[in-house]
């Protein structure tokens, strides 16, 4: 590897990681406080700012409340570091690292962008173009669960443990529903390259909006494989979208640290910049989703052929800067599909803990798995045949059915006591 190769790597690990990611933390805080305060018809923060009047000007200088964050930033920074005398002091410090850590290195599989190029060499717009980039984030980000998990354990103390237990069993559960929910997407692109997941959409349409290229009828011969498969990509979306908020314990699905019972679950006895670690892990995470909710369904950086090739035109001397247009689109999406999130958490009430493991193995487990199949049966069907088609359909139909029944019988009925 030359020293400009090198350097391009390094150019993209500092301004994707650190100065696109992590700044998205400090502002998703302040969007949630922001969008918070409008449902609840309140204000929100507007007082955090630049005291002029000390200086004698005639008003400080709010921002907007976007100095709230800072604050917060230097206020855990300069607050006191304090380890209590009976945890497990190794683990104890491990546990808010290995929370952090995974949801920033699965930053680097990620296309932000398309291409830029610089004296006739292409580069991307992702870290690591990885040809397994679904399951590598899948991986590493499965190991956010030992963090939590240490953090309840080597805090000796009951509220704490109960919410690492909790924790682990939860983002244990949805991460089965999480994996078999992408996998016909995968079916369906016959691809594990994110970035060419992307250009795929570029081309022939976004996986839920199938309306240009090879995807619609009017260009294909009449082949209407995309638009039936839109139902089960909107299956898969649902399902992939639900268990992101359980992996990421958001709202409605965040049992581990629910303070009304648990004071503050795993990460009650920490403080400081050890607690902020735990709070910027929840955050990245909820980023991560996001950006692989709108590179595997919304298009990811494409905002259409027309955009996308105009875009791939532009130049500023020798260097063409499409690639950061597609970004910010890109950045565009993340943001909005931020809001969702908040959206979500200040509008729909917690589930009780068994309404959550029903939720994860009873439904999403099995409509996940019988969702592969009908994909697999919509991708095979111009092959196959309209009989066998529809064979096909009435079977899975009757196996549907029948894992309801089954479900339903097997359900315990609740027994009325008499007082």
């Amino acid at each position: 590897m030359d020293l400009v190769s090198l350097l391009v790597i390094l150019a993209k690990v500092i301004g994707l990681t650190f100065m696109v990611v992590l700044p998205l933390v400090p502002i998703s805080v302040y969007f949630e406080r922001r969008f918070s305060a409008i449902i609840q018809d309140r204000v929100g923060p507007n007082r955090v700012g630049v005291p002029l009047t000390l200086f004698g000007a005639k008003k400080d200088f709010s921002f907007f409340g976007l100095i709230q964050p800072m604050a917060d930033g230097v206020k855990l920074f300069l607050k006191e570091d304090f380890t209590p005398s009976h945890v497990r002091k190794a683990f104890y410090w491990l546990a808010p690292a290995l929370t952090v850590i995974p949801a920033l290195v699965t930053v680097c599989v990620v296309p932000f962008g398309g291409d830029i190029v610089v004296n006739g060499q292409a580069h991307k717009l992702v870290i690591a173009d990885l040809d397994v980039g679904p399951l590598f984030i899948f991986a590493i980000s499965s190991l956010a669960v030992y963090g939590i998990t240490l953090a309840g354990w080597s805090s000796n103390s009951k509220f704490p443990f109960i919410g690492g237990v909790r924790s682990m069993a939860q983002m244990i559960s949805y991460e089965i529903a999480l994996g078999l929910s992408v996998v016909p997407v995968l079916l369906y692109y016959g691809d594990l390259n994110l970035s060419n997941i992307v250009e795929e959409q570029s081309k022939n349409g976004w996986l839920l909006l199938p309306l240009w290229g090879e995807s619609a009828p009017w260009n294909n011969g009449g082949d209407y494989t995309a638009w039936l498969f839109w139902i089960p990509a909107m299956i898969a979306f649902v399902i992939f979208t639900t268990s992101v908020f359980a992996e990421t314990n958001r709202m409605p699905f965040d049992l581990p640290e629910c303070e009304t019972e648990l004071v503050g679950g795993y990460h009650t006895e920490y403080s400081s910049m050890k607690f902020a670690m735990f709070f910027m892990g929840e955050y990245a995470a909820m980023v991560i989703g996001s950006a692989m909710v709108v590179t595997l369904f919304l298009g990811g950086w494409s905002l259409g052929p027309w955009f996308d090739n105009w875009a791939a035109g532009l130049a500023i001397g020798s260097v063409k800067i499409g690639g950061l247009l597609n970004m910010a689109v890109f950045m565009g999406k993340l943001v909005a599909f931020i809001l969702f999130f908040i959206l979500v958490r200040w509008t729909v009430p917690r589930f009780r803990y068994d309404q959550l493991m029903r939720l994860g193995w009873v439904i999403f487990f099995e409509a996940a798995l019988i969702n592969v199949f009908l994909a697999a049966l919509v991708i095979a069907a111009p092959q196959f045949g309209a009989a066998i088609t529809v064979g096909g359909l009435v079977v899975l139909a009757i196996v549907t059915g029948a894992l309801i029944w089954v479900l339903k019988v097997s359900e315990k009925k609740s027994i009325p006591v008499s007082i």
